[in-house]
């Protein structure tokens, strides 16, 4: 439904040419094309985004990294293969775990010589969405009014909003505050356990992925001021060894065109940036370890 999507490859190790043929009948301007197990490499010939749900879904008492095992495994693969077909596409990752898989494509791509940290982004937008939405609900506003700005990383306590720095937010305090961010961080437990084992967030992490590709899309045709939170390899807290970290990024044409700071931070939210880190690190440092 995108207007800037002018062809769409699906790929996958079965299925794709049948979900491509479905789709391809919404009356869109656009090409739709699917490639079977043995196709990767057509299917990423010429894109110039790639957006990577793949693996298998969280389960109930599974954590993010749980999956890491699974999906490290296929993140790699396709990453390789971005390297060897698409080197200069634009990546973006939902695999989970988050913290771990961005490193592992940029790891890769490294490997490859062809990293280029503009160009790979995980997609934390869900956790933006969600923190809209919640708060949404507490206030009484519109979610579209309500927006979060969420730092640090995709998983459980590496996942910081910045309730201070919205007008509706900065209202919010003691247990409420503390309920609020606990559902933040941990939402998506909610949909697993509602799908009684039967797979974790996949409606609301579609919309989320494709809003984050279409902030994407028009930032690299050249739209000005698109600024969105995204996990990228990142400066902010490189001096504490931690390269990659969510925060605001502007996108442009050649994908990350500033890395935005955190401004300033309540009390409560230095605490939750102090829990955050340690975390995030070991995340990034067993997604480089994988691939090393």
């Amino acid at each position: 439904l995108d207007p800037h999507v002018t062809g769409l490859h699906l790929y996958d190790i079965r299925g794709a040419p049948g979900v491509a043929a479905d789709v391809s009948h919404i009356d869109t301007a656009s090409e739709v094309k699917g490639f079977a197990a043995d196709q990767l490499d057509q299917a990423l010939k010429g894109v110039e985004v790639v957006v990577i749900p793949a693996g298998v879904p969280r389960k109930p008492g599974m954590t993010r990294d749980d999956l890491f095992n699974t999906n490290a495994s296929i993140v790699r693969d396709l990453a390789a293969a971005i390297a060897r077909v698409a080197p200069e596409a634009h990546i973006a990752v939902i695999s989970n775990p988050v913290n771990s898989t961005v490193p592992i494509v940029a790891e890769t791509l490294r490997k490859a010589g062809v990293f280029d940290p503009r160009r790979v982004f995980g997609i934390t937008s869900l956790d933006v969405v969600r923190s809209a939405r919640f708060l949404g609900e507490i206030t009484n506003t519109d979610p579209k009014e309500s927006v979060v700005t969420v730092v640090g990383g995709h998983s459980g306590a590496t996942i910081v909003p910045l309730l201070s720095q919205s007008p509706f937010g900065k209202s919010i305090t003691g247990e409420a505050y503390a309920k609020l961010v606990h559902r933040i961080q941990f939402g998506g437990d909610e949909v697993v356990k509602a799908k009684d084992g039967a797979g974790s967030a996949t409606l609301s992490m579609a919309y989320a992925g494709a809003r984050f590709t279409n902030a994407l899309l028009r930032g690299l045709s050249g739209e000005q001021g698109v600024i969105t939170p995204t996990f990228v390899r990142s400066p902010l807290f490189e001096s504490q060894g931690i390269d990659f970290f969510s925060s605001n990024v502007e996108l442009g044409p050649d994908g990350v065109k500033e890395i935005l700071p955190i401004g300033p931070l309540s009390a409560e939210e230095e605490k939750l940036l102090a829990a955050c880190l340690p975390d995030l690190k070991k995340n990034i440092e067993k997604g480089k370890a994988f691939v090393a």
